[in-house]
């Protein structure tokens, strides 16, 4: 049987925006794992009305409802009382937890008293199962009830992270006989809507596995997905489909679930034995920023120089006044000269060189804003790209950094190949 599941958040704070509903998204990924479908999100404030009329209408369409927030201590905690009236079950004071609460609070709250209405956490539905609260002191629970199955989860992220690891999975899995399993397949170079038309014919004529395109900054996600009994039997469905996907696109895929592309270009650089320097301008460190939070970029990473001023691209980099008053400060002669500058000066195999204008104006040349030439030199190679850059400010600096990256990876690809 394939179920559907609802996920209902509790709480005002997340209708105000002040917080984020992080919970969900936790939620949504352990149930797509599990292979159990979520067709609807649901946010309520902290009113018992409205949060019935929630009820009542996952009720109506969902096999599975799972909430979050709404189990803690004061008064606007009326998850579980609204649950329990809704499917007609009574609350009752379960010592056991009643204990658990009264231990936690003079374990790592010594020097607080412990007030009574923390006991309301201990006050659960009849003939549920409880779920431990391995971080916090109110329990999860779960229960039957008129053909639904109800789950209960605390809204702090952390304690409801931790229980859907150690409560929630074991629970549901029992109730799946299907996993879901994915690949994202990661583009840079085309857009979304360019993407999805190469790929228009192949989408519409599948239905396991399932093919997805998602924007993000600059670059194109696909998500992969099938559903089987097995992660091996997925990956098989999957397997012709990911070999198509790639020879279709070639090569603007830059990688097949990689956490990202300076996560590619950092591995690539370990492959191949080569080291790294970078010289910024108008991306003011970004792209040093994200090759450096990759774990162990270090060992290839050399380092970056930031010279925002004509000054200090001439000081730092070796970037003559001559080259810079005759071609200007954003060209590719300078971002030429900062690459060889920044390599020639940090002892490594490759270099870059950014020089561009973010905006929101022009420069005092008139060049517009999203002007921006990227540079890469190793010993015997040079080469140079203005690519197409607009929008805002922050938007034109993702992109910089994202095509001297993608730079970076076609050329060491090219040397892996040889």
């Amino acid at each position: 049987m394939t179920y559907t599941a609802e996920i209902i958040a509790v709480g005002t704070e997340l209708l105000l925006g002040g917080t984020a509903n992080t919970d969900a998204q936790d939620v949504s990924r352990l149930l797509s794992e599990l292979g159990i479908n979520v067709y609807f999100h649901t946010v309520v404030g902290d009113n018992p009305e409205r949060i019935k009329q929630a009820i009542e209408i996952a009720k109506g369409r969902s096999d599975i409802i799972i909430t979050t927030g709404g189990l803690g201590p004061t008064f606007d905690d009326i998850t579980k009382q609204t649950l329990a009236e809704a499917f007609g079950k009574k609350l009752i004071l379960n010592e056991e937890v009643a204990e658990k609460i009264r231990a936690f609070f003079a374990k790592r709250l010594p020097t607080l008293n412990m007030t009574e209405n923390n006991l309301r956490q201990a006050e659960l539905p009849e003939d549920c199962v409880i779920f431990d609260n391995r971080v916090g002191t109110a329990p999860g629970c779960a229960f039957e009830a008129d053909g639904k199955y109800v789950l209960m989860l605390p809204g702090p992220p952390r304690e409801c992270r931790e229980m859907l690891k150690s409560c929630v999975e074991p629970y549901l899995r029992k109730l799946s006989e299907a996993e879901i399993h994915s690949h994202n397949i990661h583009i840079f170079g085309l857009g979304e809507s360019a993407v999805e038309d190469k790929l228009r014919p192949l989408m519409e004529s599948m239905f396991n596995p399932t093919l997805a395109p998602y924007a993000k900054d600059g670059e194109v996600m696909l998500r992969l997905t099938a559903k089987a009994t097995s992660k091996k039997d997925a990956d098989e469905l999957m397997a012709p489909v990911l070999a198509q996907v790639c020879d279709v696109l070639g090569d603007i895929v830059y990688g097949v679930d990689t956490d990202s592309l300076e996560n590619t270009v950092i591995g690539l650089l370990v492959k191949c034995g080569f080291t790294l320097a970078t010289a910024e301008s108008c991306t003011g460190g970004l792209l040093s920023k994200r090759l450096t939070d990759i774990p162990g970029a270090s060992k290839v990473y050399f380092g970056g120089v930031v010279a925002y001023s004509e000054l200090s691209k001439a000081k730092l980099l070796g970037v003559t006044t001559e080259l810079i008053k005759e071609f200007g400060v954003v060209s590719s002669e300078v971002a030429l000269a900062m690459a060889d500058g920044v390599r020639q000066r940090l002892g490594t195999d490759i270099g870059v060189g950014i020089t561009g204008i973010a905006g929101p104006d022009s420069d005092s040349s008139g060049l517009e804003p999203g002007t921006v030439f990227i540079a890469l030199t190793t010993k015997d190679k040079s080469l140079c790209k203005q690519p197409r850059l607009f929008y805002d400010r922050e938007r034109i600096r993702i992109g910089a950094a994202s095509h001297a990256l993608d730079m970076i990876r076609r050329l060491l690809t090219e040397s892996d190949n040889d």
